[in-house]
């Protein structure tokens, strides 16, 4: 049998991709053949569901290979996979980082390895050097600044799953973005599990907006800095003030907002109230004012009525929220949450179709306030781009990848801006 390649699943986040390709480094480097590997999530039951369901067909696509689990389902639930007949082994977050791990799956090992190698993620105090020079399309470059999360919101099993919060250095993330730029870079994506706590563990305890800046004044270069989803309560003064002063930083921000009711966000743990989710939005707005907002939202929360969803679905104008990223609740075991009275699941799925809706009248509204508008497109292929607040724009004569082109927006269709 000839060997090939180790083969590699992705589930999840951004940064689970932006994980995923370190690990095929570190496969490549180690001489790993014949292998698969899953890289599961756990936000939700759901996201667990369909990790198991993948381990099952690629065991039946590879029934030779030797087939390795981890991400956040494998650290928060090593005894599931590992009593799975189709995993030879199940490696933790912090292992999958590890050179180290992937020598012991070579083909050359002589030694033991164990078949459940799941270390408590809560003694990890560092970031793995694994920084990826180049991920994501050849527009737009992903940089992982930021992992873990020192908070507990009663509804999450992420903390268990990536550690707590550890950053970057400063002076890293800007050499790296550095070689970014110089290999034709026009965008970079700051990301992180809980992007704006990043700074906290280093010295001087610097903040987002800081970092932020000293990008932007350190890579006069770069044409365009994007940040990933942040929380709201916890943006800085330099972050706002970046907002207000550097076109360079994209108008476009994801919120992790969850709800729109007070009580319920307080049963959440969120560190934030309705009125301060509007605050924020009205304020960048001021500042910025093209600025657009995606945000997450859950639906079907414990003790959510009817009128407490209704705050929700208010939120979305209240905001003047665009993208929005909506979650049914999913009780994840060991979690405050999954502890409190329940909402029935049709309810919590019925709320959260309604909730899509609003988003996609929202969709619709800025998309027909863009047309006649002039935008600068990072282009993602040689027909679809992406204006600096995110929205994709359809193009009927190619151009040339991963290049800014300013048009004039001609139409829309139902979900993108055309040209």
């Amino acid at each position: 049998m000839t060997s090939a390649p180790p083969k590699f699943s992705t589930l999840g986040c951004r940064l689970n991709t932006y994980e995923t390709q370190a690990m095929q480094d570190l496969a490549e480097q180690a001489g790993i053949k014949d292998a698969v590997v899953v890289n599961t999530c756990a936000v939700t039951a759901q996201a667990v569901r369909k990790a198991r369901q993948e381990i099952r067909r690629l065991r039946r696509e590879h029934p030779q290979a030797r087939l390795i689990v981890t991400g956040c389902a494998a650290q928060t639930e090593p005894e599931t996979f590992g009593a799975m007949d189709e995993v030879d082994h199940v490696i933790g977050n912090s292992e999958k980082m590890d050179a180290a791990t992937w020598a012991r799956f070579a083909p050359d090992f002589t030694g033991q390895t164990e078949r459940v190698q799941v270390d408590d993620i809560m003694s990890v105090r560092e970031t793995a050097g694994h920084l990826i020079d180049g991920f994501g399309t050849r527009s737009r470059a992903y940089v992982q600044v930021q992992n873990g999360c020192d908070h507990r919101c009663t509804f999450c099993i992420i903390p268990y799953g990536r550690g707590n919060s550890r950053s970057v250095p400063a002076g890293v993330v800007v050499d790296q973005i550095k070689r970014l730029v110089g290999r034709g870079y026009n965008e970079v994506v700051l990301t992180g599990v809980d992007l704006t706590s990043w700074g906290a563990d280093l010295p001087g305890l610097p903040r987002l907006g800081d970092l932020v800046m000293r990008i932007l004044k350190l890579v006069p270069d770069l044409p365009r800095l994007r940040i990933s989803s942040i929380d709201s309560i916890e943006a800085d003064e330099n972050l706002m003030q970046a907002i207000a002063s550097e076109q360079r930083l994209m108008p476009h921000l994801h919120l992790s907002l969850q709800h729109g009711d007070d009580l319920v966000l307080k049963r959440m743990k969120r560190r934030h109230l309705r009125d301060d989710a509007i605050s924020f939005c009205e304020e960048a707005r001021r500042l910025r004012p093209e600025m657009t907002f995606g945000a997450d939202i859950i639906a079907g929360f414990p003790t959510e009525t009817e009128e407490r969803f209704e705050n929700s679905l208010k939120l979305v104008k209240d905001c003047g929220l665009t993208w929005l990223h909506v979650f049914p609740f999913s009780p994840r075991k060991g979690t405050p949450a999954a502890r409190m009275p329940q909402v029935d699941g049709a309810t919590a799925k019925k709320r959260a179709s309604r909730l899509r809706a609003a988003g996609a009248d929202q969709v619709a509204r800025h998309l027909s306030e863009q047309v006649g508008r002039r935008h600068r497109v990072l282009m993602e292929n040689p027909t679809m781009g992406r204006t600096e607040q995110f929205t994709e724009v359809d193009f009927a004569a190619p151009q040339v990848e991963g290049t800014i082109v300013e048009v004039t927006i001609g139409g829309r269709t139902a979900e993108r801006l055309t040209v």
